[in-house]
């Protein structure tokens, strides 16, 4: 574990160096078990794969107290409970995902099997970035890895399911994007009107559901409140 400054107002706790579920465990249980105490220099806490900031009020408190004042927080254990499983419905190929025939010609494998082997696993979710609400994942399948856009696409629509190098992830909102997307779902990831606004939260594991246009469009209404 390492303490590093990152600028005049932010401490970074390092637990790791690799994308590992025990180290991510460990981060947000010490990340909530500070943010739960709310002590009054602190600005907010980012938990990500391996580490957690910890912005302070740098007219508060000092560096080096920041470190001492974090260390009875090292204790805490990951909570022992159920994982909450999220599914996704996902329209794979065709103009929700038109780079999948890239990314199967890149692995030497066909479109179906893509679809399967993205489809099959649980994916614990790390944590989000990017975007509100734009969840990091872990867990997939080495065999569909494949690189990012030489040229990243001005707007990607919410939804769009992308892979770049060996994770996958999903837009919750419309903006640009260099992942290669492969698919679509039609749940609303993001809604600022939502408690919590986001639908994906660190620690939750999801589940890609491969479903038709058909489907696709009937639950887009019910979400989105529109027909396209």
């Amino acid at each position: 574990m390492q303490f590093k400054p990152a600028g005049d107002s932010a401490l970074v706790i390092i637990f790791g160096n690799e994308i590992d579920e025990r180290i991510n465990k460990k981060v947000h249980a010490v990340a909530e078990a500070i943010e739960k105490a709310s002590p009054e220099w602190l600005i907010e806490i980012v938990p990500t794969y391996t580490s957690v900031y910890v912005y302070y009020d740098p007219l508060k408190i000092g560096y080096s107290e920041v470190v001492e004042a974090v260390k009875p927080f090292l204790n805490a254990e990951p909570k022992k409970e159920k994982a909450r499983i999220i599914e996704i419905p996902t329209v794979y190929g065709g103009e929700f995902g038109p780079d999948i025939e890239f990314v199967a010609e890149y692995n030497g494998l066909s479109v179906d099997d893509i679809i399967e082997i993205h489809s099959k696993p649980l994916y614990r979710i790390y944590m989000l970035g990017f975007t509100p609400g734009f969840a990091y994942l872990g867990g997939m399948d080495e065999r569909i890895a494949t690189p990012r856009l030489e040229k990243p696409r001005l707007k990607v629509p919410a939804g769009s399911v992308g892979i770049a190098g060996k994770q996958t992830g999903i837009y919750p909102l419309k903006s640009p994007g260099g992942w290669r997307l492969i698919g679509r779902t039609p749940l609303k990831l993001f809604d600022a009107n939502r408690e919590p606004p986001t639908l994906l939260q660190p620690g939750n594991y999801i589940k890609f559901v491969p479903i038709s246009e058909e489907e696709f469009w009937e639950i887009y209404k019910k979400e989105w409140g529109e027909e396209r």
